[in-house]
């Protein structure tokens, strides 16, 4: 298995964002969570990326327990909340700041995954000039921009026309057939239903399908 949680339990304070936790998922598949505003979808998410630790359970992630063998597992590309792009800068400049560690990246390469996102019109044009759903799309190209062999999605289709939700569903479909393990979180069934292999249901923290 490429994750597993394995009895993992979170708090803030008196409030249990997340209980007793155990699930798995499998490489190579998209795996859909679904769950209203404030299920535990997003602190799941972070338990994954070791942005959040654990007060019990652990996470595995290809082998490595996180917080223990890691402290963020290697090969993965998020989009988790709002990320914080410059607004006064284009989009092209934005993905080049973050693609800076990297140096693997080429501006061309860079290019090709704002194509892939339905952005070529638009790489060089102010993020402040975006709308809601251009600035999903972007988020979504700083996900994947270094191949990751694993993505993480968290409501990937917020803000995006029906013609958005079509092209970025064709993208993970395509993501998928080359190899790669999708974990995608919505509140939405239809955007699950469309793509995932599994889905898994979250309420009060829990796991309930």
């Amino acid at each position: 298995m490429c994750i597993v949680l394995d009895h993992v339990t979170k708090r803030y304070g008196c409030q249990t964002v997340l209980s007793d936790v155990s699930i798995q998922f499998e490489s190579g598949k998209i795996h859909g969570l679904i769950g209203r505003n404030g299920s535990g979808k997003t602190q799941l998410f972070k338990v994954i990326c070791g942005y959040v630790v654990p007060d019990a359970g652990t996470v595995t992630v290809h082998g490595k327990q996180v917080g223990k063998d890691v402290d963020f597992p290697p090969d993965i590309g998020l989009l988790i909340e709002s990320p914080g792009f410059l607004m006064n800068h284009s989009g092209l400049f934005n993905l080049e700041l973050l693609a800076a560690i990297n140096t693997r990246l080429t501006r061309n390469d860079l290019r090709n995954v704002m194509s892939q996102v339905g952005l070529e019109q638009a790489m060089h044009k102010k993020v402040g000039t975006y709308s809601l759903g251009m600035r999903q799309r972007l988020g979504i190209a700083q996900a994947i921009m270094d191949n990751p062999q694993m993505v993480i999605l968290d409501e990937p289709f917020n803000g995006l026309d029906n013609e958005g939700v079509i092209d970025i569903r064709k993208l993970l479909l395509e993501l998928k057939k080359r190899g790669k393990t999708i974990l995608i979180a919505s509140h939405n069934p239809y955007d699950i239903d469309a793509l995932c292999d599994t889905v898994h249901r979250m309420d009060a923290g829990m796991m309930t399908q």
